[in-house]
């Protein structure tokens, strides 16, 4: 996630410079054909352009409505799971406790530390999840989470955050069946598990449905197709409209460029916020939750040796 007020230019340039260059070259290759070598049957009226570049305005913005709605939800996903790991942290201290006189047994700080680290390694698996990471990154970033050994072989299933979560529930009813959680507490944290269950299908859901091709494929072709268009049309205008002399027929290049640009940055922004969780420049920042998640997690268990908090990189937040 991008997080300065303002865009750098050099970060629009490379962003747009191919483009600039092809709707630079094109348009003097329009202009030259029109006015030094007199090729007169190149311009076509202005208002049919116009009405096109009507359209596809209405077009485009309609395509960024949809992608931008698919990062929010996805941001709001994120935001739920954050809230969601500090009730389960609080749940399993309040919950989970040993009744007086029960036999010796493990040490309860010790299981509500695996309960609550179970969790942070939720998070982490379903960011690797979602971002195809999870082979190379699994022993440095969920591993050091799992204390119980059985939670390991939750690596090599196709769903790993499932198989997680599943552990999650087998633990609660374990402590259910040796009178460590009443049943009521019991079906409170499982609806906690439950919640978890819904957000990992709503960023499955958003990961594994493309945004629909009809509609970004076709918002490229229109937006390319007026910038095609658009220099036919405004040359005999700067011809016939502005008395500056035999040279003032190439104004139109700058104006169709600045034009066509404008159009196809509209479409490019649409085009890169159409899948979140692709670890790109503007993508929900899941590795700086997740390790928000870790540090008040942890904090909560009263560790110290907490880790920093992930700083960006050249204003990419991931």
């Amino acid at each position: 996630m991008y997080i300065r007020s303002n865009l750098r230019p050099l970060l629009i340039w490379r962003m747009s410079r191919k483009s600039l260059l092809f709707f630079f070259v094109y348009n003097a290759l329009i202009c030259y054909l029109y006015g030094p070598l007199n090729v007169h049957v190149l311009d076509i009226p202005w208002q049919p352009v116009a009405t096109l570049g009507t359209a596809v305005a209405f077009y485009i913005g309609f395509k960024n409505n949809g992608s931008y709605d698919r990062f929010w939800e996805g941001r709001q996903l994120w935001g739920s799971i954050v809230n969601t790991s500090r009730v389960w942290t609080l749940r399993v201290f309040d919950f989970v406790q040993f009744p007086e006189g029960y036999p010796d047994g493990p040490d309860v700080h010790e299981l509500h530390r695996r309960l609550v680290y179970r969790q942070i390694a939720w998070c982490n698996a379903l960011r690797l999840h979602l971002r195809r990471q999870t082979a190379e990154r699994w022993d440095a970033e969920v591993a050091p989470f799992l204390l119980d050994p059985t939670d390991s072989a939750a690596r090599f299933a196709a769903n790993p955050p499932t198989h997680l979560l599943r552990h999650q529930s087998k633990e609660l009813l374990d402590l259910n069946r040796t009178n460590l959680l009443s049943e009521y507490r019991q079906v409170a944290m499982m609806q906690t598990v439950q919640d978890l269950f819904n957000f990992q299908g709503g960023c499955e859901r958003i990961k594994n449905t493309p945004f629909p091709r009809q509609y970004a494929y076709f918002s490229f072709v229109f937006v390319w197709l007026f910038a095609l268009l658009l220099p036919l049309g405004l040359v005999e205008e700067f011809d016939s409209r502005l008395a500056l002399g035999r040279y003032h027929v190439w104004l139109m290049v700058p104006f169709s460029v600045l034009v066509s640009w404008v159009f196809n940055t509209i479409e490019m922004v649409g085009h890169i916020s159409e899948n979140p969780f692709d670890n790109a420049m503007n993508d929900v920042p899941m590795t700086s939750i997740c390790r928000s998640i870790e540090i008040d997690l942890r904090e909560l268990l009263n560790e110290t040796d907490l880790p920093a908090k992930v700083e960006p990189v050249d204003d990419v937040l991931y």
